[in-house]
C-alpha cells in the first residue's frame, strides 16, 4: 500500500508513507469523522526540507510509527520518529527528535496544518454540491484553529495545541520550533488535534495515557473473544490480524458497535458488509454482533422513497453523515440499494440464536423481522424470486455483493437487464425463512412458523427448476428481466451451500465445480470461471478472488461435511496471506494461477477490510467443523486441519450459556483422522463429534 491508515471509533487518519498529509495531491489523505475531512494538511520539514523515510508501520492497526531522517552524508543526521494514535476523538501526533551529529546541533522544525472540511464524496470526486465556508482561522504560539459553517447548519471546527512553548508563526501560518540538541540527546513534541462538531469533542489526555487506555481496550477485546493457538505461525498471525482488525473496524453510531466495511473510504455501517462480517464473527464472540442487528433495525426502511431505493421493511445498504447527505444532495442518509441486506439481516438473526439461545434479542427485533419478511414477500409477488431494480438516479445498477456494472453478464457478453434475481440471494431468502420458522414455533407463533416453512420449500422447488443449467451441471448466476438464465459460471451459487437450498445431489456437483481448475486458482475460488465470456483475472468481480466470497463458500462446505474441499480452500487462503502486508488478507486479489508463485495484488483495494478480516475467523470455524444449534441444545464438530496444521487449541468459544474449549490434533497413523479433546464445556449444549465425511480427493 502507498498509504498508512489507522482508525479508532468513528475517526480515522489517512496519510502517505512519510506520515504527511500534503494537502495538494488527489489521494484524499486527511483526518476524518462523520464523513468530513477535519484535517487536510499536516506536513513537516527540517530546516525547510522534507526528511527522508526510513520505515513506516501500522501493524498494530491502531498505532502508526514513522522513522525519518534529515542527514548530511558522512557527517550525521537528525532522526525523527512520528508516533500516532487516535483515542476518544483526538488525534495524537508525537514527534521525537534525536541528534546523531557528533556535536551540538540547532535546527528548525516546522509543521503546517490546514482543514477544508470537505464532504468525503467531494474528496473522492463522487459528488459536487452546495457547501458551506471557512469562517475563521487563528494561530498563535500555543494553538491553531479553524472553523467552518456548513450548508447543513453544522458548525465544524478543528483545534490543535502542542506541549512545547516558544513556537514561531511565519507569514503562511506554519508553526516553527528551534531545537538545540546535544549529541544523542532526544526531545519530543506532541500535537493534540481535536475535531469539534457543534461544540462537542473528545477529551484530551497525555499521549502516554491515551496510548495506555487504547492498549487496554484491545486487551479487553482479546480477553472477551475466542483464543486460538496452532503449531502454524502463518495461521496464528492471520487469526490475530483478523481479530485485531475487526476490533479496529468496530464503530458505534448510537445502537451498539458494528463493523464498518473497510478503510479508507467505507468507514461507516453497511447492510450487506456489516451483516456478513458479523456472521463471520459469531465464533469470535456472538455478543459482538448484537450491535449490527440493532443498528440496521434502527435504520430499517419506513417508506417508499425512489430517491434512496427505500421500501418499508428494507434493510439499508450504506449510511453517510456528511454535509451533502445532511442537505439531501446525496441519497445516502441512508441509501437502500441492496437486494441482499434484508434477507441477510434475517439470516444473521437466526444464526445468532443458534449460537446463543438468546430469545430476548429475537423478541426485541420481532417488529423488524416481520417488516423485513413482508418487504421481501412484496417484491417476490411478481416473479416468485427476490429481485432488484435501480430506482434512485444516483444509486447502483447492480445491487448484490458483486455491485459493479458489468458483474451480471450473459455468455454472449451482454449485460443482464433488471429486474434481476441473483442465485445466492434466493439462498439467503430460503435460509432466512427456513431458519426462522422453528424459532417462531418456540415463541408460540405456529401459524407464521408453518407459513415460513412452506414458503421456503416452495422457493426451493421454484429455484431448482429456474436456475439449474443442465448443460453446465451448475446453477446460473441469475435470471434476467425476461426470466432467462444468465448462464455465466460464477462463485455466487457457492453461497447456496451454506443456505441449505440445493439438493444433496446438486451440492456434490456445485462443490466439484468450485474446486475445479477453471474456478479454483490454488489461492482461492475465483468469482468467475476462466471459461466464461466475461472472465479476466484483473477484474473486480469477473475472475478475481475475494476472501469473503471464499469464506461464505467455506461455511457451506464445512456445514455439509466437505472436509477435503474445505482443506483445499483454507490452504489456498493461508498461502495467499503470506504475500500481503502485515499478512492481512485484502479485499480481493487477482485470479491468476498459483503456479506464478505469488498472488497478484489487485490495483486498488480496501485494507483493512471487514469481511476479509472476518475470513480468518471462518477458517477457524471450518477447521473445527463447528455448528451450534440452540434449538437442539447441541454442538456438532467435524474437524479438518490443513496440511500445515497438526494441532489446534481453541479456548473460550462463546456458545449458549457459557464457553467451549477444545483441542484438535491429527492422528499420526491416519493423517485424515483427527482427535478432539473437550477441555471445557459450560455451554449447556451436548457436543457431538461427527466422523470424517466426503474425504475423497478432489
Amino acid at each position: 500500500m502507498d498509504y498508512q491508515v489507522i482508525k479508532e471509533g468513528d475517526f480515522f487518519v489517512l496519510t502517505d508513507k512519510n506520515g504527511d498529509i500534503t494537502g495538494y495531491d488527489d489521494k484524499g489523505n486527511g483526518l476524518y469523522t462523520k464523513d468530513t475531512r477535519f484535517l487536510s494538511r499536516m506536513e513537516i520539514t527540517i530546516d525547510g526540507e522534507k526528511p527522508s523515510l526510513l520505515s513506516s508501520t501500522a501493524d498494530k492497526s491502531y498505532v502508526a510509527t514513522f522513522r525519518l531522517i534529515k542527514d548530511k552524508k558522512d557527517d550525521g543526521a537528525i532522526e525523527i520518529i512520528r508516533d500516532r494514535l487516535i483515542y476518544d476523538g483526538v488525534l495524537y501526533e508525537k514527534l521525537s527528535f534525536t541528534n546523531f551529529f557528533p556535536r551540538t546541533t540547532t535546527f528548525d522544525f516546522s509543521i503546517a496544518f490546514d482543514a477544508d472540511f470537505q464532504d468525503m464524496f467531494i474528496v473522492r470526486k463522487y459528488r459536487t454540491g452546495n457547501v458551506g465556508e471557512i469562517i475563521s482561522k487563528e494561530v498563535d504560539a500555543q494553538a491553531w484553529s479553524i472553523r467552518y459553517q456548513g450548508a447543513d447548519e453544522v458548525l465544524r471546527e478543528t483545534k490543535i495545541h502542542w506541549n512545547k512553548k516558544d513556537a514561531q508563526i511565519d507569514r503562511d501560518g506554519n508553526i516553527h520550533f528551534s531545537l538545540t540538541l546535544e549529541p544523542k540527546e532526544e526531545e519530543s513534541i506532541c500535537f493534540f488535534i481535536v475535531p469539534i462538531i457543534n461544540g462537542t469533542s473528545g477529551s484530551v489526555l497525555s499521549f502516554e495515557e491515551a496510548y495506555r487506555q487504547l492498549e487496554n481496550s484491545y486487551q479487553k477485546w482479546y480477553e472477551e473473544t475466542t483464543s486460538v493457538t496452532t503449531n502454524s505461525p502463518v495461521f496464528n498471525e492471520l487469526y490475530k490480524r483478523g481479530s485485531q482488525d475487526l476490533r479496529m473496524l468496530m464503530t458505534d453510531v448510537g445502537y451498539g458497535e458494528t463493523p464498518v466495511a473497510g478503510l479508507p473510504w467505507f468507514a461507516v455501517p453497511f447492510g450487506r458488509d456489516s451483516l456478513i462480517t458479523s456472521l463471520f464473527m459469531l465464533p469470535l464472540n456472538p455478543e459482538k454482533v448484537k450491535g449490527t442487528l440493532r443498528t440496521l433495525a434502527a435504520y430499517q426502511g419506513s417508506s417508499t422513497d425512489l430517491w434512496r431505493d427505500e421500501q418499508p421493511g428494507k434493510i439499508m445498504h450504506e449510511i453517510r453523515f456528511g454535509e451533502l447527505v445532511n442537505t439531501n444532495q446525496s441519497p445516502f442518509a441512508p441509501y437502500y440499494g441492496s437486494v441482499d441486506a434484508t434477507p441477510l439481516f434475517l439470516v444473521l438473526a437466526g444464526e445468532y440464536y443458534r449460537w446463543t439461545g438468546d430469545l430476548s434479542l429475537i423478541k426485541e427485533l420481532m417488529p423488524n423481522i416481520l417488516l423485513a419478511l413482508e418487504c421481501m414477500d412484496d417484491v417476490m409477488k411478481e416473479s416468485g424470486f427476490l429481485t432488484y431494480h435501480q430506482e434512485a438516479e444516483k444509486g447502483f445498477p447492480n445491487q448484490g455483493w458483486k455491485d459493479s456494472s458489468n458483474s451480471v453478464v450473459h455468455q454472449t457478453g451482454e449485460y443482464a437487464k433488471s429486474p434481476i434475481a441473483l442465485a445466492e440471494v434466493q439462498g439467503y431468502v430460503y435460509q432466512a425463512k427456513n431458519g426462522l420458522s422453528p424459532i417462531f414455533s418456540l415463541l408460540g407463533e405456529e401459524n407464521l412458523a408453518e407459513k415460513l416453512a412452506r414458503e421456503a420449500e416452495e422457493l426451493k422447488s421454484a429455484f431448482e427448476n429456474a436456475f439449474w443449467m443442465e448443460e453446465e451441471q451448475y446453477y446460473a448466476i441469475a435470471l434476467d428481466r425476461a426470466q432467462q438464465q444468465v448462464k455465466s459460471v460464477t462463485s455466487n451459487p457457492g453461497h447456496l451451500l451454506f443456505s441449505g437450498l440445493p439438493s444433496s445431489v446438486r451440492t456434490d456437483k456445485i462443490t466439484g465445480r468450485l474446486l475445479s481448475s477453471d474456478m479454483f486458482s490454488g489461492y482461492g475460488i475465483r468469482t468467475m470461471s476462466t471459461e466464461a465470456t466475461g472472465y479476466y483475472p484483473m477484474s473486480y468481480h469477473n475472475g478475481s478472488i475475494w476472501p469473503h466470497d471464499n469464506a461464505m463458500i467455506l461455511l457451506g462446505l464445512s456445514r455439509l461435511g466437505y472436509q477435503a474441499e474445505s482443506s483445499m480452500v483454507i490452504t489456498g487462503l493461508l498461502e495467499a496471506s503470506k504475500s500481503f502486508e502485515y499478512q492481512r488478507l485484502p479485499e480481493l486479489f487477482c485470479g491468476n494461477e498459483s503456479e506464478l508463485g505469488y498472488p497478484v495484488p489487485y490495483p486498488s483495494t480496501c485494507s483493512p477490510q471487514a469481511w476479509s478480516a472476518g475470513t480468518s475467523i471462518v477458517l477457524l470455524q471450518a477447521m473445527l467443523g463447528i455448528t451450534p444449534n440452540a434449538l437442539e441444545k447441541e454442538i456438532t464438530l467435524a474437524p479438518v486441519l490443513p496440511d500445515l496444521i497438526d494441532e489446534l487449541l481453541v479456548e473460550n468459544i462463546h456458545i449458549g450459556a457459557g464457553f467451549l474449549s477444545l483441542k484438535v490434533f491429527r492422528n499420526k497413523e491416519e493423517q485424515n483422522l483427527f482427535t478432539v479433546d473437550i477441555l471445557q464445556n459450560t455451554t449447556g449444549f451436548a457436543v457431538n463429534y461427527s466422523a470424517n465425511q466426503h474425504l475423497a480427493q478432489v
